[in-house]
């Protein structure tokens, strides 16, 4: 975990870099690596908030500025931002770096609840707008036991990743894409079924039950039913919610027990794309895949962002219900590594 002040430090600085001290912004992906950046309005901005270039381990160690400074540097670095939006034309390629900010922005958002999660302190996510999806779906849990649970797709080549960026396009999905999205990858894929929703709780729970695998973090029993954590509040435990806060290796351990598997990345974005009732959007979930390049791949000006995590994280797809609506899209890939489970992760199944 990061400091607050770092992590908002941090989202000035990413901001104040690609945009205000950008001065080849103009050329969007075209701008070269080597390009200079112009200096910050504050100083020490580079030594203390470059991600690429301040290790975790050191972060804490840092003598930072106050909240109230760290603030202040927030607001004037805003107020640039927004002026220079304002002068950009409508179709400029400048226009990726203010969503790759905005992006960026949305990322940290939900990494700031997952961190409020994990230390068990208050919190409410303002932009959080799923829950009361997530209720109704609760409520109405009863209503969809005799409804379809699994989609059977056919044979047949996929397409995985997205076309390109167009500065232009009103449809979301269309607008931005990460490096690791673009360009397009066929995939053969068998004939499989899947199932239309995440693995619930008390899926998941008869199989910690039956197995005696560890409860994950923020449940825990009591001498009649199970019990989840949120923000440091202790509640019952609805049983037909997702599962969440689950590894990759927990998933596959389910996956042994219940003779299934996790679908491979092709036969979720099919899934998601093809099949009527397919659900996401209540927890990222896992892949059985490595995070890799898609065939032809070409960095984007932030480097850093995919090619360092190749090939030693998996693939998750979908969107939790505390992630921005800004970053929801059914091509985006999210990708950590195996082990993690402080994420709002969880995941769905195949028949073998």
């Amino acid at each position: 975990m990061n400091l607050p002040v770092w992590e908002l430090g941090h989202l000035v600085w990413f901001q104040e870099y690609w945009i205000a001290r950008n001065p080849k912004r103009s050329l969007g992906l075209a701008y070269g690596v080597s390009n200079l950046h112009k200096a910050s309005i504050l100083k020490e901005a580079d030594v203390w908030f470059d991600s690429a270039n301040v290790p975790h381990s050191t972060r804490w160690a840092l003598t930072l500025f106050t909240p109230q400074n760290c603030i202040q540097y927030a607001e004037q670095t805003l107020a640039h931002t927004l002026e220079l939006l304002h002068s950009e034309a409508d179709h400029s390629p400048a226009l990726y770096f203010y969503w790759l900010v905005l992006q960026h922005e949305a990322m940290h958002l939900e990494a700031s609840a997952y961190m409020a999660q994990s230390l068990g302190i208050p919190y409410q996510a303002l932009w959080q707008k799923q829950a009361e999806i997530n209720e109704t779906k609760a409520r109405n849990s009863q209503q969809q036991i005799h409804e379809k649970k699994t989609a059977q797709v056919p044979s047949q080549t996929w397409k995985l990743g997205s076309s390109g960026f167009s500065s232009s396009s009103a449809i979301k999905e269309t607008t931005f894409c990460f490096d690791n999205e673009l360009t397009e990858k066929n995939c053969s894929i068998q004939d499989f079924e899947i199932s239309l929703r995440p693995v619930n709780w008390g899926q998941y729970l008869d199989f910690v039950n039956t197995t005696g695998y560890q409860l994950p973090n923020y449940i825990r029993k009591t001498a009649t039913d199970f019990e989840a954590e949120v923000f440091g509040c202790w509640a019952p435990l609805n049983m037909d919610l997702p599962a969440v806060h689950l590894s990759w290796v927990d998933a596959q351990a389910y996956c042994h027990w219940a003779k299934c598997r996790l679908p491979t990345e092709a036969e979720w974005d099919c899934a998601a794309k093809t099949s009527i009732g397919f659900e996401w959007g209540d927890v990222w979930e896992w892949t059985q895949d490595a995070f890799e390049p898609y065939n032809g791949f070409v960095a984007h000006p932030y480097a850093d962002y995919s090619v360092p995590w190749f090939g030693t994280h998996k693939v998750l797809r979908g969107a939790s219900h505390l992630t921005h609506a800004v970053l929801r899209d059914i091509n985006y890939r999210n990708f950590f590594t195996p082990e993690r489970n402080d994420i709002y992760a969880g995941f769905r199944t195949c028949t073998l």
